[in-house]
């Protein structure tokens, strides 16, 4: 096989191009149409325009490549297996894959050349010597903030893109720094692919949006994904490209991941060429995905159907319409995990990479949720996906009314409603404040809901309108208006279902294959009753830990899915090191179930690590006693003894006494009349006390974490053992979300080929 590839910014050369433009006059002449300048004085004239102004190298280089790639496409006549092309390059491997037509192209470069041109002050520069984790460790390191990854060009060649003062910081503290063996400051007007581009990226959105591209007739490798574009996302792409990093080298591993591939630079000078060379002797093929034209999106592949698992990416998982309305690159939601576990950081790492995590606000108080919000919100540009978790307060109904307030505040605009038994008063008012007609007549809502449920009952009720007694209420307390209550009638409470079968936390131990079908099949029934215009989408969570559990979850019609216990035990997670050192030991087998500590009366249960900790048994402990003794009092004295002694290493009277200084008057008043519901509040301190133990990773106390945990994450230590994430301190949540749909779609793809073999 052969990848052709095409080279941007620092190739240009005057010169470039000679005998090029008189053999394809007529396209020449079509480039100083839409220029208003001679592009071949430009490339050959020394006196002519700066041909290294960016908002003129664009554009010659765009032209020169086209035309060396039809020349050579005449000799060869074939067509490459495969193109790539270093930032500005991509318009022409795109170009030779058939998105757009060379006057199109043109146009497009000519005006991201002029959009970039406009931003000045900043500067770039090579670090040679460093790989991107040792340069990103500097920059954090000296506070260098205001400076990003632009393009990872080799394993030890990054080039890094800030305001020009910046640079020159860096220049000092990088010329100081052990095993680098150049830092070189680059000849460039801007601080391309940088947060500094943004500007100059949403204008492009706008102008690209109105062009129209062709269906892709060969694999074109992204430079934002080091991946095969995905034809639905091709505009979106090339926007992020402009303030992206340039993954060059993991483009090229992808690529030399294929089998035997050659490569050939098409367009001025040899700088490709000679980065692909070091790149194969400093780093290994990635061979995460399938080798057949994975990014064949043109109609003829419909004509054999043994090609049609060939389109399979990790991108093209999924619904495309859930991918489209959360601005999301892949179907994969990360939940949200009690007491911050699913931190702002792993909310905000997630984003980026085009994914999407739920914040977990469960145990936390609203001062803390807050401070999460703002910081979330402050990291993420406009557009970019997260969401907030909202755990269902039985007992506490204000609570849950006071974080409606916060998230409408705030206008959080994605909520994972997760462990309630029907819709409120709370859930209603949201969805109400972000209802609305839009132009066409047609009802949106911008407040989006996906219900997390285990049950049909449950899932009836976010599939139907908000109930109309509630809606009601709402409207007598001057809560709603009448016509947000109109326009609620139209629509289901939540956008998309999350099917939770069997998992870490709350669970009702259900079975994913019983249930998907039986949703599904649900959701399909609500549609036709209430006519909704607009389908609700099905996801699956619970038990998905590896590329297996995911194509299952597809294969069973998943539009999304979610993970959880897998994101426990990564850097991101908000919860002790003494906690990710016992999960990442922890496999299939190794899980419990233990009663649920906020809702211990009834008996709810969660799944929990048991291994290497005695919490399950304690805790099932308390809940024997609860359910057969009507008080403390009633217990024996060796009983007693053992539960302060052993369990809450201090006394009973000294865990009331605390409870009376933070609990309600009201709960305290309710616990000296009723003697059970006091033994009730006292065992329920157990869960909060050994929750705390395992967040802040207590050394002696270990035995009494509480850890909630599935089988998914045993499931997916036994993926990467032998790996480098078989350590929980190389695990990041975005690369293992992104390794998990990559190798997800290559098993699909191997699957449905098998599938097709013909019989002998």
């Amino acid at each position: 096989m052969i990848t052709y590839v095409f080279p941007g910014q620092g190739s240009q050369q005057k010169g470039m191009g000679q005998g090029l433009f008189e053999q394809y006059r007529h396209l020449t002449d079509q480039a100083d149409q839409i220029l208003g300048f001679s592009i071949e004085k430009l490339c050959t004239e020394e006196s002519y325009l700066d041909l290294n102004h960016t908002q003129y190298t664009q554009p010659a280089l765009y032209v020169v490549n086209a035309l060396s790639y039809l020349k050579r496409l005449e000799e060869t006549g074939r067509k490459p297996d495969f193109a790539a092309g270093h930032s500005l390059g991509e318009y022409n491997a795109l170009f030779a894959a058939g998105a757009f037509d060379f006057g199109t192209g043109l146009r497009l470069v000519k005006k991201r050349g002029e959009l970039m041109g406009r931003i000045t002050g900043g500067g770039m520069a090579a670090v040679i010597g460093l790989n991107k984790e040792q340069v990103t460790a500097v920059l954090e390191e000296h506070r260098l903030h205001a400076i990003d990854v632009a393009n990872e060009n080799t394993p030890r060649q990054i080039v890094i893109s800030g305001q020009k003062k910046e640079i020159e910081k860096a220049r000092i503290v990088f010329e100081n720094t052990k095993d680098v063996k150049l830092f070189h400051v680059l000849n460039v007007s801007g601080a391309f692919h940088s947060r500094y581009m943004n500007e100059a990226k949403q204008e492009f959105k706008q102008f690209i949006d109105s062009f129209h591209f062709e269906p892709l007739a060969i694999p074109v490798i992204s430079n934002v994904y080091a991946e095969p574009y995905h034809q639905d996302r091709l505009k979106e792409t090339l926007s992020e490209q402009m303030d992206s990093t340039v993954k060059w080298t993991d483009s090229i591993r992808f690529l030399m991941g294929r089998g035997e591939m050659e490569f050939e630079e098409i367009g001025p000078g040899t700088v490709l060429t000679s980065l692909i060379h070091r790149i194969k002797n400093e780093a290994e093929p990635l061979t995460h995905a399938p080798e057949k034209k994975l990014a064949l999106s043109h109609p003829e592949a419909a004509d054999h159907p043994h090609n049609v698992q060939a389109g399979i990416t990790a991108e093209s998982l999924g619904s495309a319409e859930f991918k489209r309305d959360y601005h999301l690159t892949y179907a994969y939601l990360a939940g949200g995990m009690y007491r911050g576990i699913a931190s702002k950081e792993m909310v905000v790492k997630l984003s980026r990479a085009g994914m999407m995590g739920f914040f977990g606000t469960g145990g936390l108080s609203l001062n803390e949720v807050e401070d999460a919000i703002l910081t979330i919100q402050g990291e993420l540009g406009e557009g970019q996906a997260y969401g907030i978790n909202l755990v269902h307060n039985m007992k506490h109904t204000e609570s849950e009314e006071k974080m409606i307030d916060l998230l409408l505040k705030h206008q959080v605009r994605n909520v994972e409603a997760s462990a309630f038994l029907s819709v409120t008063p709370a859930l209603v008012r949201y969805r109400a404040k972000g209802v609305r007609r839009n132009p066409n007549g047609d009802v949106m809502c911008s407040n989006r809901l996906i219900a997390k449920i285990s049950r049909p009952e449950v899932a009836e009720s976010f599939l139907s309108p908000a109930p109309e007694n509630m809606l009601q209420k709402l409207l007598g307390e001057n809560k709603i208006t009448m016509n947000e209550a109109e326009l609620l009638r139209s629509i289901p409470m939540a956008d998309d279902i999350c099917v939770e079968a069997d998992s870490g936390g709350h669970t009702d131990g259900g079975v994913a294959y019983s249930l998907m079908p039986a949703m599904t099949s649900l959701r399909d029934e609500m549609m036709k009753k209430y006519q909704y215009p607009k389908i609700v989408r099905v996801g699956a969570a619970g038990g998905i830990g590896t590329p297996d559990a995911a194509m299952a979850a597809f294969m069973l019609g998943a539009d999304f899915i979610v993970t959880g216990s897998i994101n426990q035990c990564t850097v991101e997670a908000a919860t002790s090191d003494k906690v990710k050192d016992l999960l990442q030991q922890m496999n299939v087998q190794d899980t419990a179930y233990a009663p649920a500590g906020d809702m211990f009366e009834s008996g709810s249960k969660v799944q929990v690590l048991k291994k290497g900790v005695f919490f399950p048994a304690r805790a099932n402990k308390l809940y024997e006693l609860y359910q057969r003794y009507g008080s403390i009092r009633e217990l024996d004295a060796k009983t007693l003894t053992q539960l302060e002694e052993k369990y809450f290493k201090r006394s009973i009277e000294d865990i009331y006494e605390d409870m009376t200084l933070h609990y309600p008057v009201a709960e305290i008043e309710k616990a000296e009349q009723n003697p059970k519901h006091k033994m009730a509040l006292i065992f329920r301190w157990y869960f909060r006390y050994s929750s705390n133990l395992a967040i802040s990773g207590n050394e002696h106390s270990k035995v009494d974490y509480q850890i909630h945990c599935g089988p998914a994450l045993g499931a997916f230590n036994q993926w990467v053992k032998g790996s480098e994430l078989e350590n929980w301190r190389n695990r990041h949540v975005d690369e293992i979300g992104k390794k998990l749909m990559t190798e997800t779609a290559a098993l699909l793809h191997e699957r449905m080929q098998s599938m097709y073999q013909p019989s002998h």
